[in-house]
């Protein structure tokens, strides 16, 4: 008896099909060489990420100017006794408009945390003309399209770690002589949690591309802040969705006007895209070898599976 359970555990020891259960995601070798090991965990932790969405602009101006005459205003509805806007006095103009963005970006997580990135943006809409309680400010277009550059920061609220350890916390008040509290929280932990919540704010600049009126530039750089709530369908994929708000300001100046005027835009969409993980595991490749799992070749993970698939699948994930 001795002997036999000895041989088992040696052959527990070699390994022989391939699969080590004690590996470790953070201390298996992904590579035979160091510089490799080291590449495949830095390529580990970047996405790349797709995504399309709609959105609504809020725009305002507080309009203040020595000669309002030289300006595209006319009185609302063409109202033939509105009183022109006298010069140095303030109207407060507002319009609100729709928008259709799409964005191509990279993310990097940070030791599960926090997340950097950047990407590049195209968005393009419609704006109506401002509107005050008796004038309209005219645009010579009511078409534009943007470009945007900009970089990201996240901070991760809640995940499967998260999770984990707020349900650690929840059983810490029962003992451990309460097997049923104990196999409970057991089951609990060891089922796969697939969301992810990141607050993310964003900052970058804006390229007016085409243009709903030749006197607008845009010389400020503009900030936004989203919920990003995302799906895992496996390690590597997920689809996530991500209700934004963003603040920009563009410059409005008529050619031979020493004047400007500042139209304000706060700008509130939601997202809908998919991300792909850059796979840090090498696909095994080895002749004969049918592991499906994560696994070890002379020290060396591979997984057995496409990155569209859950690598370690457990009773019922076997698609």
């Amino acid at each position: 008896m001795v002997f036999v359970s000895s041989t088992f555990a040696h052959a527990q020891e070699e390994d022989i099909f391939g699969i080590d259960t004690k590996a470790r995601p953070d201390k298996t070798r992904r590579s035979e060489s160091g510089v490799g090991n080291i590449t495949r965990g830095i390529l580990s932790k970047i996405s790349l990420e797709l995504s399309v969405g709609y959105g609504l602009h809020q725009n305002s101006m507080d309009f203040t100017s020595g000669m309002p005459a030289n300006y595209p205003i006319v009185p609302l509805g063409g109202d033939p006794n509105a009183q022109d806007i006298v010069a140095g006095e303030t109207t407060a103009f507002e319009s609100n408009s729709s928008a259709v963005p799409f964005d191509a970006g990279v993310r990097i997580d940070l030791f599960g945390l926090f997340s950097i990135g950047g990407g590049y943006g195209r968005e393009m809409g419609n704006m109506a003309a401002l509107e005050s309680s008796s004038h309209q400010f005219n645009f010579s277009n009511d078409r534009y399209v943007f470009d945007k550059m900009y970089g990201t920061l996240g901070l991760v609220l809640y995940d499967a770690n998260r999770r984990q350890a707020f349900l650690k916390w929840k059983y810490r008040k029962y003992s451990s002589n309460n097997h049923y509290m104990q196999a409970e929280q057991k089951l609990r932990m060891e089922q796969r949690y697939p969301w992810r919540f990141t607050l993310e704010g964003e900052y970058g600049s804006i390229k007016v591309q085409e243009s709903y009126d030749d006197a607008l530039t845009a010389t400020e750089p503009y900030y936004a802040i989203g919920l990003r709530i995302e799906r895992e369908f496996s390690e590597y994929t997920k689809i996530f969705l991500k209700p934004n708000a963003s603040f920009r300001k563009f410059n409005y100046q008529l050619p031979g006007l020493e004047e400007s005027q500042m139209i304000e835009q706060s700008l509130f969409t939601i997202n809908l895209g998919v991300a792909l993980r850059l796979p840090g595991t090498k696909r095994c490749k080895i002749p004969g070898c049918g592991v499906k799992m994560k696994h070890l070749h002379n020290g060396v993970e591979y997984r057995g599976s496409s990155i569209w698939h859950m690598q370690n699948r457990k009773v019922g994930q076997w698609y």
